[in-house]
């Protein structure tokens, strides 16, 4: 294949990371509506608010269900399929699925069109890292990550806020209609500059599999789920945390997200270049970081202040963490990138139903919009213990290979 011309290598990138923008603001954007869409499609809810927001959590499970079910189906399925053309059928369905939830007249079958327009969420964020780092070059695969991922971040500074704001004003169907002119858009710019790298006829459904028999890849899996179980026991239900917390007006809560998204991008850029320094460090500084902003936010989120301060920390070291674990776990993948890079937002999202789950239970529990925050800093440290763990088994298996071979065991890197 010719070399890129510079304006078409740029466009390609800025496609990648368009669909990721579409992504953040479909997934994203239904945290923060969650109050407008309860209202509509929960009866009594009026009544008890509570109970309506923690029901309509359901509508954050049903989609961390889809990215869970279609991040390894889509990833091994497609094993031979050639990556731009695999984006390009990922984006359609985004389409339909976004379309069909902006239309659907109940809760339950507006559940059912959030899990379909979840499938696509992980594999195409898992090609789209590899097809950025394939367009970047060698040895810059953490800033393509970081490069496919920015969208995600971009979208809570600019996407989101402008989705719940629009969703407010206009009702919640609009919102899902602006992320399909999104995904549009997207498909377009993707059909025209995307460079067509060919698929390999050597790879198999199978061998893609291969990559789950590896202990190391369940452990980054567990990380990834266990640990952003926190990110997301927060951000499920910090629309009402603004107005009945902290006391502002829902208006605010566009300003709020848009705070967490300025720091997600931020973190975002620090992630993808530290991740191609020293992976290992990256996720353990990383996780410390984020588990005393979840402190932070549980203590003083109450307060104006405290709750703008917080939500910028924290999307600083969440969104620092994402380069790094999807990093690792493609390393760890060996030959199965595609599936590892898949299940990395298969990971996350079993941490967006299990963040959002938990912290309904709390709330319902009569213990306040807050208490999230303390179980999501409850969840980064177990998150963190595995991340240690999956050091330390990586330490004891290179050391057991070096031994049998007779080489002195020092100078090795972590991150391979």
């Amino acid at each position: 294949m010719p070399p890129l011309s510079p304006l078409r290598r740029n466009i390609a990138l800025f496609a990648l990371a368009l669909g990721g923008f579409g992504i953040g603001v479909t997934e994203f954007a239904t945290m923060g509506l969650l109050p407008d869409i309860a209202r509509d499609l929960l009866p009594g809810f009026e009544a008890a608010p509570d109970v309506g927001i923690a029901r309509a959590g359901a509508l954050i499970t049903a989609y961390a269900l889809g990215v869970v079910v279609g991040a390894p189906t889509f990833a091994v399925l497609a094993a031979r399929m050639s990556q731009t053309k695999l984006a390009f059928w990922l984006l359609g369905l985004f389409i339909v699925g976004t379309v069909a939830s902006a239309c659907m007249p109940s809760f339950g079958s507006l559940a059912a069109f959030r899990f379909i327009a979840a499938l696509p969420h992980g594999a195409y964020f898992g090609v789209a890292s590899l097809l950025a780092a394939r367009i970047m070059g060698p040895g810059k695969q953490g800033r393509g990550v970081a490069l496919a991922l920015s969208g995600l971040t971009v979208a809570n500074v600019v996407g989101v806020p402008l989705a719940t704001w629009l969703g407010q004003v206009a009702g919640w169907r609009a919102a899902y209609a602006l992320v399909a002119g999104i995904f549009a858009v997207t498909l377009l710019l993707a059909l025209v500059f995307l460079p067509r790298y060919p698929g390999n006829p050597e790879r198999s459904p199978l061998k893609e599999l291969s990559a789950l028999a590896n202990f190391r890849t369940w452990l980054m899996i567990a990380v990834g789920s266990i640990g952003f179980g926190g990110f997301f026991a927060v951000y499920s239900y910090i629309a009402e945390v603004t107005t009945r917390e902290t006391g502002l007006a829902e208006s605010t809560v566009p300003w709020v997200l848009a705070c967490l998204g300025l720091g997600m991008t931020l973190g975002n850029l620090i992630g993808g270049w530290a991740t191609d320094v020293d992976a290992v460090k990256t996720i353990t500084i990383g996780f410390s970081g984020f588990i005393l902003s979840l402190v932070a936010y549980s203590m003083f989120a109450w307060h104006p202040i405290g709750l703008i301060a917080s939500v910028f920390m924290l999307g600083i070291t969440s969104s620092a963490l994402i380069p790094s674990i999807q990093a690792r776990l493609i390393r760890i993948s060996d030959k199965a990138a595609l599936l590892g890079a898949a299940v990395n937002h298969a990971a996350f999202n079993v941490g967006n139903s299990l963040g959002a789950w938990l912290g309904g239970l709390v709330i319902a529990g009569g213990f306040g919009y807050l208490a999230p925050g303390w179980v999501g800093a409850g969840l980064g440290v177990l998150g963190l213990l595995l991340a240690l763990v999956s050091v330390w088994v990586q330490r004891r298996d290179r050391a057991r290979s070096i031994d049998t071979v007779g080489i002195p065991i020092r100078g090795f890197s972590l991150d391979d």
